[in-house]
């Protein structure tokens, strides 16, 4: 459906050059602000999920063992990256986009009410409230930018641009849930992250005609045979998933360990077949397909980007509490605070980044950029690895070492999103701009899926060793990255 000229005139697409935070267009300073306001609920779970899950029922929390607690983020950021394919589906085909934004910000206000309660169960359907919610808010507001520019430059300039706003909600929302869980209850922690999303709704609301000239509903809505078959479709995988959870609850296995080994299966084995239909689809031409195959690659280096930087929320924040010493001036600092760190770099770097990165690596960008966000995490790694070996035998060290690592990773998060939610624009065109961005997160589920797995060897292998290997996997795939940027560039040009 497309809009009325009039509608379509007030809705400008946006430049194809750098955007700056003192010239806006309306709709981006819409999408500039919601995605700010969304992302405050995400940093504060980021902040204490992992404390609030370790923690003993005495205190509160859920008395996972320490393995347990650092996985669970893992997964609950794996399902809900997984939902992110559904979710884009949904923009595409059911509610168009501006209405799916609205309709997962209202769901994750849900999710964090429901974990706001003190009760086991309303904490596993906050989990999942909340991981449906984020699958249909992030595609799709991913999709709206990629719509709404007109170019590759515009597009990576205005993304970058936009972590600034992110990051003020990463920068206080540590502050403020982690202060809130840890010193008045964990469930405060949980009930004010659901604020901002209150307000995100009205927002979105309010704004309809702003995005008309990309947003005039579903861009292919689905005809009476194609709803029976999503709705049949969606009651099998319902029923085989509830199946296989009643089965686990029968035979007395139904506990936070099944349930992570569920999730990981899942995050693992849905990305493949999310793919594999994808590049199936008979609406597909032969250019298409080759840009698809080109941009698996790009998906893979994101995977491993994601599985390293969701250390933060897990291992991380344990080696923060139990190694780290976090007395300043006789004054015990909350663990969740040292993630402020990572915002608070990305506030300075990232106007310079915007204008910067439209231009670094010419026709081979996406290879060149990749490989420098790999690098940073990987190096970051590399760096836990040292700080890891300094504790080793029970001291406590500088929160300088975990300052570091946040500031790496600041780098690689600047760089690394922007570049393959852009690319992702020009891989299959406009009608499925829903689905290729919740691709992309369905491989950042698969990263998440690998790093709940992976996380457990750090007890196996120790820490020092355990940083180490994932530390030079991640900058060796940097190094694999940059010496095939031309192979990328010709896989992904245009016909």
């Amino acid at each position: 459906m497309s809009a009325p000229p009039r509608l379509a005139a007030r809705a400008p697409r946006g430049p194809d050059g750098p955007v700056s935070l003192r010239r806006m267009p309306r709709w981006y300073a819409t999408l500039f602000v919601t995605d700010a306001l969304e992302r405050f609920g995400f940093y504060g779970m980021q902040a204490i999920l992992v404390l609030y899950a370790a923690a003993p029922a005495a205190r509160g929390g859920l008395g996972l063992p320490a393995d347990q607690a650092a996985a669970l983020f893992g997964v609950w950021i794996g399902v809900m990256f997984l939902l992110s394919l559904p979710g884009g589906w949904v923009g595409d085909r059911l509610l168009g986009r501006r209405r799916a934004l609205l309709t997962g910000c209202l769901l994750s206000a849900a999710g964090y009410l429901a974990l706001a309660l003190p009760s086991g169960w309303t904490t596993a359907a906050g989990l999942l409230v909340l991981a449906a919610g984020g699958g249909l808010f992030k595609p799709n507001h991913q999709a709206l930018i990629n719509l709404m520019f007109t170019g590759r430059r515009g597009r990576e300039s205005g993304i970058s641009l936009m972590y600034v706003g992110v990051q003020v909600s990463a920068l206080t929302a540590p502050l403020v849930t982690g202060y809130l869980g840890e010193r008045a209850g964990w469930h405060a922690g949980f009930a004010v992250a659901a604020l901002p999303l209150g307000a995100t709704a009205v927002l979105l609301a309010r704004s309809a005609g702003r995005f008309a000239g990309a947003d005039g509903g579903p861009r292919r809505p689905l005809g009476r045979a194609e709803r029976r078959a999503v709705l049949r479709g969606t009651g099998l995988v319902a029923g085989g998933l509830g199946a296989v959870v009643a089965g686990l609850g029968a035979a007395g296995l139904l506990d936070a360990a099944a349930l992570i080994l569920l999730s990981t299966v899942l995050t693992v084995t849905v990305p493949v077949a999310g793919y594999r239909a994808l590049y199936r689809d008979p609406a597909l031409g032969a250019g298409q397909r080759r840009r698809l195959r080109g941009y698996l690659g790009v998906c893979l280096g994101a995977t491993l980007f994601w599985i390293v930087v969701a250390h933060a929320a897990s291992l991380l924040t344990l080696f923060a509490r139990d190694h780290t010493d976090l007395r300043v001036a006789g004054l015990a600092v909350p663990p969740s605070w040292l993630q402020a760190a990572t915002p608070a770099c990305v506030l300075v770097l990232a106007p310079v980044v915007a204008a910067v990165l439209p231009a670094v690596g010419g026709r081979h960008g996406v290879a060149v950029k990749l490989a420098g966000g790999l690098l940073a995490v990987g190096c970051g790694f590399l760096v836990m690895c040292a700080a890891a070996t300094a504790a080793a035998h029970g001291a406590r060290v500088s929160p300088l070492w975990l300052v570091v690592v946040y500031v790496l990773h600041a780098c690689g998060e600047l760089v690394v999103p922007a570049v393959v939610v852009s690319s992702a624009a020009e891989v299959l065109g406009e009608r499925f701009m829903g689905r290729v961005v919740g691709l992309l997160w369905l491989f950042a589920a698969l990263g998440g899926g690998l790093g709940s797995a992976l996380v457990r060897l750090s007890g196996v292998l120790g820490e020092p060793v355990y940083y180490l290997c994932l530390g030079g996997v991640a900058s060796a795939a940097g190094l694999a990255f940059l010496l095939g940027r031309r192979r990328l560039a010709g896989a992904l040009a245009p016909d």
